[in-house]
């Protein structure tokens, strides 16, 4: 026993002093490379141009690198030349030349390289470099997480580390707080691109009027579709999510919950066929020209980029690292989660409200951090079925108000001919509780139960009284 505590002992001190000699190491950087980037931008505007799209100012290991740099791109900017004398005048200017090394050290810089054509070569070295201290930086971070958490909170350390590597994976550069003037100037430059028609708009749901109001679904946002059961809430899923991959080549996951792999396929069939889903469970029901339709159809999902995930206990974890391996491979665009009650956390939490209330809040981290909608069905309590007109509230969101919270918009789901079958049959509201960067509204679909899909009213069409 003795000995085996001995061993573990000599253990932890070789790997102190490994760790030690690793950490104690220059990181990787060419300081040639760098030199001659900044030579090559020096001595042509075309440089300039082609090195600003490779390489940001932190790719630079070196502060003066970095400063000359940020000079260069500023005249750049401003359509100005941005020759060493010119160069040398902004940061004398800005009281950073003799930081930098002064006039002798940009003439430097020129002498360096013997002409400009190679600076992307260079920058590609310099981006690279950039690239390694990440990955050794994130490798610090995860490690110190590692050793100052507590066993139960394992799960969130291995979710952190997950997130440090999809970040360092996606190319992103960890941004922390930014000017004012910087950040309208990239809402008025996103303002006149989207004029242009140069980007494009949110993810389309394929409801004419939900998409006018709505623009399309936003990345980063939460997008919440509630509704009592058997209301419909699932099929309005999963028409956005048809919508998006199918109809629009969207890259979309559905991770069901509730409902397995083949009932989820067989409704898309109905909906995407018009074949009645009832049909499809009696043999004698799928005529020849039924299977004609269903292979045509089948031609038609070739490459499609819609996937399903029905796995038994799908913790947060799980989705999350499912949903950043989808967007690094296939550049996710849509993620539905079929519903939100049925998610587990695999872990003691005080009460079940406050573990919905972690999803909510986890569920919209994760819309923020890939940049793609996320759209979580969610229960209803009893509230509209105590109300005469049985309309349903945000205030009737089940087992936790964070959802209301966290959601930046919310869809009801109510269809009148559930509680009475003479009161507009066939129809449903959907009914926009909360809309955070919009008007709220109310739309009115027709409801095909039978081939499992909501579709748009004509547009004649005036709602009775």
């Amino acid at each position: 026993m003795a000995e085996s505590s001995h061993s573990s002992s000599f253990t932890r001190e070789q790997d102190d002093r490994n760790n030690a000699a690793l950490f104690d190491r220059v990181p990787p950087h060419d300081d040639n490379a760098e030199m001659a980037v900044l030579g090559g931008m020096l001595m042509s505007k075309d440089a300039i141009g082609e090195v600003s799209q490779m390489i940001s100012p932190a790719d630079f290991y070196q502060p003066n690198h970095q400063t000359i740099y940020n000079a260069i791109i500023d005249l750049f900017s401003k359509s100005e030349p941005a020759d060493v004398v010119l160069v040398a005048n902004k940061l004398n200017d800005d009281g950073t030349l003799e930081k930098v090394g002064g006039s002798d050290y940009l003439h430097s810089l020129v002498a360096s390289v013997p002409t400009a054509a190679n600076a992307t070569y260079y920058a590609k070295i310099v981006h690279d470099a950039a690239i390694l201290r990440q990955v050794i930086a994130a490798g610090t971070r995860i490690a110190q997480l590692g050793f100052s958490a507590e066993g139960s909170q394992a799960e969130d350390v291995v979710n952190l580390a997950q997130s440090e590597v999809y970040e360092m994976g996606a190319g992103k550069v960890r941004q922390d707080y930014a000017p004012i003037s910087e950040v309208v100037n990239d809402a008025l430059t996103q303002i006149d691109e989207i004029q242009k028609g140069n980007i494009q708009k949110g993810v389309p749901t394929g409801f004419r009027d939900i998409d006018d109001v709505t623009q399309g679904l936003q990345p980063g946002q939460m997008i919440v579709v509630a509704g009592r059961p058997a209301m419909g809430k699932s099929t309005l899923g999963i028409d956005f999510a048809r919508a998006a991959s199918l109809h629009h080549g969207l890259t979309t996951i559905v991770f069901s919950l509730e409902m397995s792999k083949v009932e989820l396929a067989q409704r898309i069939i109905s909906a995407e066929t018009d074949i009645p889903l009832a049909a499809m469970r009696r043999p004698e029901d799928v005529t020849i020209e039924r299977w004609n339709t269903l292979n045509q159809f089948y031609s038609r999902l070739n490459n499609a980029p819609l996937f399903i995930d029905d796995s038994p206990n799908m913790s947060l974890m799980e989705i999350r690292a499912k949903c950043r391996r989808l967007k690094q491979t296939n550049d996710l665009k849509l993620v539905v989660i079929d519903y939100l009650q049925l998610m587990s956390s695999g872990k003691q939490i005080e009460s079940r409200q406050q573990e919905v209330s972690e999803f909510s809040r986890a569920l919209k981290l994760l819309a923020k951090e890939l940049e793609v909608p996320v759209v979580a069905l969610s229960q209803l309590n009893r509230g509209p079925e105590m109300r005469n007109d049985k309309k349903p509230q945000l205030s009737d969101l089940r087992e936790s108000g964070s959802i209301e919270q966290d959601a930046d918009v919310v869809f009801l789901v109510h269809r009148p001919d559930f509680y009475d079958k003479e009161d507009r049959p066939g129809e449903a509201d959907i009914i926009m509780a909360k809309h955070r960067n919009g008007p709220t509204d109310t739309f009115h679909l027709a409801f095909r139960g039978a081939n499992s899909r909501f579709q748009d009213m004509p547009q004649d069409f005036s709602q009775g009284v």
